[in-house]
């Protein structure tokens, strides 16, 4: 899932070697369009920059990341939706919304130690990686009834069908996805419903197209979703004027 907007020669991802996870670097460049949104996809990040890691928890709306000085580097490890609370060990409904240091989580000696490691490696990118696989080591294997909360609403699957699918009730259903995905199952459908759209819209698919495939009601629910969700448009959001 695409979580970033911004340069694409500052931006580069990559599968992680741990499963479902992706591994990102993002350097700043002061350019125009260096502080475009981070949007809501339903994941959470473990994040580096120089002296400093932290959190950044699940999105109901876009992100846009202060001024930072340019050559400013920044690495991420972005965990699949539902999979990250396990690994930091707190809610993820905790965390809707927020930037919070690892300090904050983990306790000053153990984020300064772990932060030394990776501020002292040959490859950051490589180190942070390495930290979050040990500690998902330890937190055990992901839920598989939230992997298919995930895959059911992400096919399009409704609400309550996905409850029935999974064999729950709605009310059950929202109090797993809560501390899950920091959000209930009908805002995760729609987070996910939106990345469905950018990623038809940026190959191209007319936005009529887009909206029906991606399963809206039609282009106009499509507009005001993108706009409730990120404060543009969907052509400001694909670079249009």
């Amino acid at each position: 899932m695409a979580h970033e907007t911004g340069d694409e020669g500052a931006y580069r991802e990559r599968p992680s070697r741990l499963a479902g996870a992706v591994v990102w670097t993002r350097t700043a460049t002061g350019a125009p369009g260096d502080d475009r949104p981070v949007l809501p996809d339903g994941c959470m990040d473990l994040l580096w920059t120089e002296g400093r890691l932290f959190v950044a928890g699940p999105d109901t709306r876009a992100y846009v990341p202060g001024a930072t000085e340019p050559g400013a580097r920044y690495v991420g490890i972005r965990f699949h939706p539902g999979t990250a609370p396990a690994f930091l060990g707190v809610p993820a409904h905790e965390l809707r919304d927020r930037r919070v240091a690892l300090a904050d989580l983990w306790g000053a000696a153990a984020a300064r130690r772990l932060t030394d490691r990776v501020d002292g490696a040959p490859d950051p990118t490589a180190a942070l990686e390495a930290l979050a696989m040990r500690r998902a080591a330890d937190a055990g294997p992901p839920d598989p009834f939230l992997a298919e909360v995930v895959r059911s609403l992400d096919a399009g699957r409704s609400v309550a069908g996905t409850a029935a699918a999974l064999g729950v009730n709605t009310r059950l259903l929202h109090r797993r996805a809560l501390p899950a995905f920091g959000y209930g199952p009908k805002t995760l459908a729609r987070v996910l419903r939106l990345q469905r759209a950018l990623a038809l819209a940026r190959n191209g698919l007319p936005y009529a197209d887009t909206a029906a495939r991606a399963g809206f009601a039609d282009q106009a629910h499509l507009a005001r979703d993108v706009r409730e969700l990120t404060g543009r448009s969907l052509t400001g959001l694909l670079g249009g004027p």
